[in-house]
């Protein structure tokens, strides 16, 4: 079981935030826009924060929220906190989490990447049954997605292919 401490920013910098939930044992945080609010193509250089930010900190399960809130008040003089809840989150096998909502994907005209779980779309096309892990490309990234397209385009009979990217 884990704890997590979500608080929007309020105009303070992300920066202090971060440095007062690493003093009082944050195991992780994270920033992440509250308003949906996107940002575009930043500068090079530059790195954006949305207009209304929320600071998430991950904490053990067994922590204690009035003493966290305590500490934390007083890490940012800060009476009261900002706006924050804490969540409940429960252990789970997170690098397979996300495979809930991974679908089978085309690509090209007769290219399928098909997770394990689930039957093919096409049972005539070219379809790559795999199990994704950690370390394969499902083709949810754009140079992935690429190069699967051009391969769905080439006549790959009597030739062999080696993926060493």
């Amino acid at each position: 079981m884990w704890l997590l401490l979500r608080m929007e920013l309020a105009g303070r910098a992300p920066a202090e935030v971060e440095a007062a939930l690493n003093a009082v044992g944050a195991q992780a945080i994270t920033l992440d826009d509250a308003a949906d609010d996107p940002v575009l193509e930043p500068a090079p250089g530059e790195t954006p924060l949305w207009p209304s930010t929320r600071v998430t900190g991950l904490f053990p399960g067994i922590a204690d929220r009035e003493l966290l809130r305590a500490a934390l008040a007083n890490a940012l003089s800060a009476d009261p906190l900002p706006p924050h809840e804490f969540i409940g989150l429960d252990d789970r096998s997170w690098e397979r989490e996300w495979l809930k909502d991974f679908k089978p994907l085309r690509f090209g005209k007769r290219l399928w990447v098909v997770p394990g779980e689930h039957a093919p779309p096409d049972p005539g096309a070219v379809n790559l049954l795999l199990d994704p892990g950690l370390a394969f490309g499902t083709g949810t990234h754009a140079t992935t997605a690429l190069c699967l397209e051009w391969l769905d385009g080439v006549d790959l009979r009597g030739r062999s292919v080696c993926d060493y990217g």
